[in-house]
């Protein structure tokens, strides 16, 4: 695993992740985390219930995802601190591929000595935005014209919030209310690559003074097949100590962390109490939030909660796990439709008067990805997604049908048709970056399926 599972909408994950999860539940052990090193003698005082256990299992583990994640950052793909990291346009050897944008990314530190100017270059009539999330998953800042209306691009000091940092004239100073932050911008790929690569490259970061970074905890590259148990206690002391998380709210469960971390610590029993609740209770909860992400209809799912979570940790670890970097709905709208049957050929028309790219400011496209590793499905015609750059024919009555299935079905045009592999299920994820008002509701979801016998 090289890379972020950028937000396509969790549902899209749902059932396989879920499976998974189940999968799991008969064992006690998980054998990802090395067990503590420092165990201390037995304390039969240490009384901590059952839904204490799984309140605090829940709250850790995003924040272990993303911290997961920042290790395959700097030992796989080479991040430094204020450095981006420009990645290629296309590439689809990660899981969910957003093949609509191309991505730079940094790991941003800041402190009470030191800020980081960021210069943005003037894009206009192309979506973009300069997102920041925190050490939790959370979306702290997005910088475009929708958010900064006076000064959508130019230069601004990101700096920590009551520090004392000169800054040069002419930059706008933004104040952060965390040391360490994740950087996921985009921009929209549109009718040119070229200009895409080129506005990419103009994103820049300095560094204002020589800031401190918070000390890496270093987690075990865990799967999300097999999640940590009673080992995630292992590394609460240090994620308490660690990036604050800034949701209100949170007092309590952090509280119960530091009982069940103290059960762990006890000894052998202690741990395998916490250990075996986890596998027996917090892992098949997991599987089914992550199975009641959103509202259902015509066969798709829609995330309730997305890019900020208020008091919701739960929803923000399914999020982390399955999403990670996941932006607000008013940057985007992300529908899943789960394990489709890839043997058969299916059509989906959107009539005339709610055609995709009538429902976004934006962009809207959909690509189908495995339903085991989330990776793009290799094909003939090395198509990977359909959007609005596919060229796609209408039908004679302004409408427009999509096609999905091993083979193109008759009356369908190729450009519209999106190859799937026989006899593999896979998973349909559709986005819609800057979603009009009438379908911003969350009643709106994409036209159904149909299934077209004997094709």
């Amino acid at each position: 695993m090289r890379r972020a599972f950028h937000w396509v909408g969790a549902a899209v994950c749902a059932t396989t992740l879920a499976c998974g999860l189940n999968g799991c539940v008969s064992t006690v052990r998980s054998d990802n985390f090395a067990p503590s090193a420092t165990a201390v003698a037995p304390q039969a005082s240490v009384a901590v219930s059952d839904k204490e256990i799984t309140d605090s299992w829940f709250y850790l583990l995003g924040r272990l995802a993303v911290l997961r994640q920042q290790r395959l950052d700097f030992e796989d793909d080479g991040f430094h601190w204020n450095e981006l990291v420009h990645r290629k346009p296309g590439g689809v050897q990660w899981a969910n591929p957003n093949l609509d944008v191309v991505f730079s990314e940094a790991w941003v530190a800041i402190d009470e000595d030191s800020c980081v100017l960021l210069d943005i270059p003037r894009i206009e009539g192309r979506y973009y935005t300069w997102h920041m999330l925190n050490g939790w998953g959370e979306t702290v800042l997005n910088i475009n014209e929708r958010t900064f209306p006076k000064q959508p691009y130019g230069r601004y000091a990101l700096c920590l919030k009551g520090s004392h940092v000169r800054i040069p004239a002419g930059a706008l100073r933004i104040d952060l209310p965390v040391r360490t932050l994740r950087v996921a911008a985009r921009v929209e790929m549109g009718d040119s690559a070229e200009t895409a690569i080129r506005l990419q490259h103009e994103f820049k970061l300095t560094p204002l003074g020589e800031p401190k970074p918070e000390p890496v905890i270093n987690v075990p590259r865990f799967t999300n097949a097999k999640l940590p148990r009673a080992d995630a206690f292992d590394f609460a002391d240090a994620i308490l100590a660690g990036s604050p998380d800034i949701n209100p709210g949170m007092d309590e469960v952090r509280s119960e962390v530091r009982a069940v971390t103290a059960l762990v610590q006890s000894g052998p029993e202690g741990r395998k109490r916490v250990d075996a609740i986890i596998g027996q209770v917090a892992l098949p909860m997991l599987a089914q939030r992550i199975r009641a992400l959103g509202p259902v209809a015509n066969g798709r799912m829609r995330p309730a909660v997305v890019g900020t979570y208020d008091s919701d940790y739960v929803g923000r670890s399914v999020a982390d796990l399955v999403g990670i970097w996941a932006n607000k709905p008013s940057e985007v709208a992300y529908f899943g439709m789960p394990h489709v049957d890839g043997s058969a050929t299916y059509v989906q028309t959107f009539p005339k008067d709610a055609l995709p790219g009538s429902r976004v400011r934006y962009f809207w496209s959909v690509v189908a990805v495995d339903s085991t590793q989330y990776r793009v499905i290799p094909n003939p015609l090395n198509r990977y997604i359909l959007n609005r750059q596919s060229r796609l024919q209408p039908n004679p009555d302004g409408s427009l049908t999509l096609a999905f299935g091993p083979r193109k079905p008759d009356g369908v045009p190729e450009s519209n048709w999106l190859p799937t592999p026989a006899g593999e299920r896979y998973n349909l994820t559709y986005r819609l970056y800057g979603m009009l008002p009438s379908g911003a509701d969350a009643s709106y979801v994409p036209p159904p399926l149909i299934n077209i016998p004997n094709q």
